[in-house]
């Protein structure tokens, strides 16, 4: 899982399909390659995982909010404005001293679409799907996040019935910041459960 690169299976037939068809686009002219990066990087990296950057922000600054979000997070996240298909039936987890969460979906890819944008593409791999149940430790060292001995793992699955969001714990020296401060420590990793917010000296 070198450099978070878990994709060893050959493309579905699927995704060839759209390789293919992005192809003809771009060779007709229709689609501009750089555009389309473009816009599949601001629905994977900024529009999706911003939103979920600011459910957290409010949570870790707003004990109501936050003790909604943990009671019924649908709700919760669709006060918000984000809503949709692949939002529904959503569950926050919280990370703690002695607890990390992480989120694997072990059958396909159900991923919260609407506070996290398009899942990256080793969430969707087999390899990361597997072991992510069977080495859970081993594949958050392998994101660069270490736990101690003591810090308990829970690995859970999403499915089509529930979908999943890290709640991870507000970084050491932010206590007072203002959610909009705090937003830019919240990555989409995170909420997966792969990595830890960000500090403020790792911004």
């Amino acid at each position: 899982m070198s450099n978070h690169d878990h994709q060893t299976e050959p493309p579905s037939e699927v995704e060839l399909k759209v390789k293919a068809l992005e192809s003809l686009l771009v060779e007709k002219g229709l689609v501009d390659p750089a555009a389309l990066d473009e816009l599949i990087d601001r629905y994977e990296n900024r529009v999706g995982p911003r939103n979920g950057a600011q459910v957290v922000a409010r949570a870790w600054v707003d004990p109501k909010f936050k003790a909604w979000l943990n009671e019924d997070a649908t709700a919760a996240i669709a006060s918000l404005g984000f809503t949709g298909r692949q939002g529904e039936h959503m569950k926050v987890v919280e990370n703690t001293p002695h607890i990390h969460n992480l989120v694997v979906c072990t059958l396909c890819s159900c991923y919260p679409w609407p506070v996290l944008g398009l899942p990256p593409v080793w969430y969707k791999s087999a390899p990361y799907r597997a072991r992510a149940v069977m080495d859970p430790r081993t594949v958050l060292e392998e994101f660069g996040t270490k736990l101690g001995a003591d810090v308990e793992i829970k690995v859970w699955d999403s499915t089509s019935e529930m979908r999943y969001l890290v709640l991870p714990e507000q970084p050491p020296r932010t206590e007072g910041w203002s959610a909009e401060e705090l937003e830019p420590l919240v990555t989409r990793n995170s909420m997966i459960g792969v990595e830890k917010a960000l500090t403020p000296d790792n911004t």
